[in-house]
C-alpha cells in the first residue's frame, strides 16, 4: 500500500491499477486496494469500471468518506450533476472534513440554483480552510476508521503546537472510539478550562460522562447546555438520557414524549419510549411504541429485536415475512442486519423451527463477532494475574481495611444465568432496593488499570486507608441510584466476579451472591442473546465455552483465598424449590423471611435486563431444557466445555 500511495502521488494510474489489481487477488477485500484501482481506473478514463470497483469497495466498507468522493467525481465525468451531488453529499456525511468534496458541492449547488446550500457549503470550506491542515487530515483519517493513523498526526500537531481547541477535541474522539474514556474526559475537562463556551465541547464531555455511567454529572453539563439553547433538541435528548441512568424514568419518557413533536425522524424516539415502558413494567404499551419504531424506518433492526427481546412477544407471518426480506436486502446495514438475524432467531424459536433458527442466530453472531476486539487470551491472562495477586496472605494483611459499611449486595456470575431473578426476589423485601448493573467497580478497575496494565498488580502495593478510601468513594457515588432510602442495595452487575478480591478488600462487609447455571443453559441463552452493550464474549460458542471455564477457574480461587465469603445460588436449584432458596438467601444477608419474595412477579419495579419481562411472571421453568432443542448443532460448545459439564456443581 505505501508503494501504492507513492504511485498515485507521481500519477503513475496505469502501474497504480496494475498493483491494486494484482494485491486484490491475495486480498480480494482490502479497503485501500479497492479505492486505488477504483481512482486509477477513473483516472485512465474507466469510469464504468471505476464505478464497479467503488460497488464492490461499498459492500465492504460503506462508511469510508474517500469512497463517496470518488464516486462523485466518476459522476462529474459523465456530466451527472444530481448523481455527483448526492455522492459528495455522502462523502461529507460520514466525514465533514473534506475541503475537496465541500468544494465541489459548492459549485454544483451554484450551478443547479441551490444557493442556500452553495452558502452553506462555502462556509464549511472556510471553516476547514482556517483550521491547520494537520487537524483535517487526521479528522478524515479518523471518519475512515483509521484511528492509529489519526492519533499519531494530531498527537505529533499538539506537541509542536501546544493547546488547539479542535485538535484536542479530535483527540477526545479518538479516545471515545477506541473506549479509553477516561482520558477522553480529562481531554474535554481542559478544553472546557481553555473554551468554557464551547458548547460542542461541553456536549461531547456529557457524552463521555454518560459512556461512564455518571450520570448526575452528565446532567449538571446536560442543563448548562440547555440553560444557553432551551430548544436545542441535542440537548434536551441529553437530559432524557441522564434521567434514564438516574432511574427517573417517568421524568425521561416525559422528555421524549416530548421530543416526538417535531421529530423528523421519530423512529429512534420510539425505540427509546418503548424501551422505558418496558422497563416501568407497561408491556402492552412497549409492544405498540416499538411497532411505531419499526414502521416509521424500513429495516429497522433494533425495533424488531427489541420486540423480540420482550420474550413474550410472537411475530405475525407479516412482520416475520418483512423481517426475512429486510435481512436478505443488499442495501441493509450491518447494524440492521445483525438486529434482524437475532429477531428472526427468536420469531423462528417460537414456531419451533430450531434448524433455521440456529442459522439465523449463527449468522447474527458472526456478523457482531467480526466487529468485535474481544481476545479471549487476555481474560485467561488477567485471571491467573488475579490469582497470582489475590492470595490468602494479600487478605491477611488487609483484615481491617476497607469501608465498615454492609450495605451493597453484590450479585455476579455469567450473564443469563439467573441473577435478574435473584434481584428481583431479594428487591421484593422492605429492606432492600434493586438499583442497576451498577459501573462503578468496573470504573474503579478502569482507573487502577490505567495505560500501563497495573491491575491487579496495584492491589498489593496499596494501604489500608487506599481501601477504605475506595470503599467509601463506592458508597457515595451510588447514592444517585438509591431512591427509596432503604437500608440495603443490588449491585447486580454480573462481570464483578471478576474483581471480588478489589471489592472484599474495599468493603469487607457486603454481601457477595454467586448465581450459577447449567453451562450447556447458560452459554447457549447467551449465544442467542444480543447484548445493548459489552459481553462480547458471547458471540461464538469457542469464546463463550472459554469465559465459562474462565469464570469457573476465578471463583474456585475466591472459594480458597475467601472461605464462606460468597454464597454460590445454583439457578436449578431456586426452580426447583424457590422457598428453601429464598430462606438461605435471605439468613446469608441477614434479613428476615417475607413473604412477599415468593410472590417476587408481583413486585412493582423497574427492571433494565434481557429477563425484566420473564421475573415479572412466576417462577420461569421453561428456560432450563430450552437448549435442547438445538442440541444437534451444539456439538462444538459440548467439546469445548469439556469437564465443566461435571465441575460446575463444585
Amino acid at each position: 500500500m505505501k508503494r501504492l500511495r507513492r504511485l498515485i502521488e507521481a500519477e503513475r494510474f496505469a502501474e497504480v491499477q496494475a498493483a491494486a489489481r494484482a494485491l486484490l487477488g491475495t486480498v480480494p477485500e482490502n479497503r485501500d486496494a479497492l479505492y486505488a484501482c477504483a481512482h486509477a481506473q477513473r483516472r485512465l478514463g474507466d469510469v464504468a469500471g471505476a464505478l464497479e470497483t467503488l460497488g464492490r469497495l461499498e459492500r465492504v466498507q460503506p462508511r469510508f468518506s474517500r469512497l463517496h468522493q470518488e464516486r462523485g467525481f466518476c459522476h462529474i465525468a459523465l456530466k451527472q450533476a444530481p448523481q455527483a451531488i448526492e455522492a459528495f453529499e455522502r462523502a461529507v456525511s460520514v466525514s465533514w472534513a473534506l475541503p475537496v468534496s465541500w468544494s465541489m458541492l459548492e459549485g454544483l449547488y451554484r450551478m443547479t440554483g441551490q444557493s442556500a446550500e452553495a452558502a452553506r457549503a462555502a462556509a464549511q470550506l472556510a471553516r476547514l480552510r482556517a483550521l491547520p491542515p494537520e487537524v483535517v487530515r487526521a479528522s478524515t483519517l479518523f471518519a475512515d476508521g483509521e484511528l492509529a493513523r489519526a492519533e499519531e498526526l494530531v498527537r505529533a500537531f499538539l506537541i509542536e503546537h501546544g493547546h488547539h481547541v479542535e485538535a484536542m477535541r479530535l483527540l477526545a474522539h479518538i479516545a471515545m472510539a477506541q473506549d479509553i474514556h477516561g482520558d477522553a474526559q480529562l481531554i474535554l475537562e481542559g478544553i472546557l478550562e481553555l473554551a468554557p463556551e464551547d458548547h460542542a465541547a461541553r456536549f461531547d464531555y456529557a457524552q463521555v460522562l454518560l459512556k461512564r455511567q455518571l450520570y448526575p454529572q452528565a446532567e449538571q453539563q446536560a442543563q448548562k447546555l440547555l440553560a444557553a439553547e432551551p430548544a436545542h433538541r441535542g440537548y434536551r435528548t441529553l437530559l432524557a438520557m441522564t434521567q434514564v441512568g438516574l432511574g427517573r424514568h417517568e421524568r425521561a419518557l416525559a422528555l421524549y414524549r416530548e421530543l416526538l413533536t417535531g421529530a423528523q425522524q421519530p423512529a429512534e424516539l420510539h425505540l427509546s419510549i418503548a424501551h422505558l415502558l418496558k422497563t416501568l413494567g407497561s408491556t402492552e404499551a412497549a409492544v405498540a411504541e416499538y411497532r411505531r419504531a419499526a414502521d416509521s424506518r424500513p429495516a429497522y433492526g433494533d425495533a424488531y429485536w427489541s420486540l423480540a427481546n420482550l420474550k413474550t412477544y410472537r411475530f405475525t407471518d407479516g412482520e416475520l415475512e418483512r423481517m426475512i426480506t429486510a435481512e436478505s436486502a443488499p442495501s441493509t446495514g450491518a447494524e440492521d442486519r445483525y438486529h434482524l438475524c437475532f429477531a428472526l432467531g427468536k420469531a423462528l424459536e417460537d414456531r419451533g423451527q430450531f434448524e433455521q433458527s440456529f442459522r439465523y442466530y449463527s449468522r447474527g453472531n458472526a456478523l457482531r463477532r467480526s466487529g468485535s476486539e474481544h481476545r479471549p487470551e487476555q481474560v485467561e491472562r488477567n485471571t491467573q494475574l488475579q490469582i497470582e495477586v489475590c492470595t490468602p496472605a494479600l487478605f491477611a494483611r488487609h483484615a481491617r481495611s476497607g469501608a465498615p459499611a454492609a450495605d451493597p449486595i453484590f450479585i455476579v456470575g455469567l450473564p443469563r444465568a439467573g441473577s435478574t431473578l435473584i434481584e428481583q426476589i431479594l428487591a421484593s423485601h422492605s429492606q432492600v432496593e434493586g438499583t442497576r448493573e451498577l459501573a462503578d467497580v468496573a470504573r474503579m478497575v478502569a482507573e487502577l488499570q490505567g495505560r500501563d496494565a497495573r491491575y491487579p498488580a496495584v492491589l498489593a502495593q496499596m494501604s489500608a486507608a487506599d481501601f477504605n478510601a475506595l470503599g467509601q468513594r463506592y458508597l457515595s457515588d451510588t447514592r444517585a441510584y438509591r431512591l427509596e432510602a432503604r437500608p440495603r442495595f443490588i449491585d447486580k452487575m454480573p462481570n464483578n466476579f471478576r474483581h471480588l478480591g478489589l471489592i472484599h478488600l474495599m468493603l469487607p462487609n457486603a454481601k457477595i451472591i454467586d448465581v450459577r447455571r447449567e453451562p450447556m443453559a447458560c452459554c447457549f441463552s447467551n449465544f442467542k442473546q444480543l447484548f445493548a452493550q459489552g459481553q462480547e464474549f458471547t458471540y461464538s460458542l469457542e469464546d463463550l465455552a472459554r469465559y465459562y471455564r474462565t469464570y469457573l477457574e476465578l471463583m474456585r480461587h475466591w472459594d480458597a483465598v475467601l472461605p464462606a465469603r460468597v454464597l454460590r445460588v445454583q439457578y436449578e436449584d431456586v426452580v426447583a424449590d424457590l422457598e428453601g432458596n429464598v430462606r438461605r438467601l435471605l439468613e446469608f444477608c441477614g434479613l428476615t423471611f417475607e413473604p412477599a419474595c415468593l410472590t417476587f412477579h408481583r413486585t412493582e419495579r423497574s427492571v433494565r435486563t434481557a429477563s425484566s419481562e420473564q421475573v415479572r411472571q412466576p417462577i420461569y421453568r421453561e428456560g432450563l431444557s430450552q437448549w435442547r432443542h438445538y442440541e444437534p448443532w451444539l456439538a462444538p460448545l459440548r467439546e469445548a466445555l469439556g469437564d465443566a459439564l461435571m465441575r460446575y456443581r463444585d
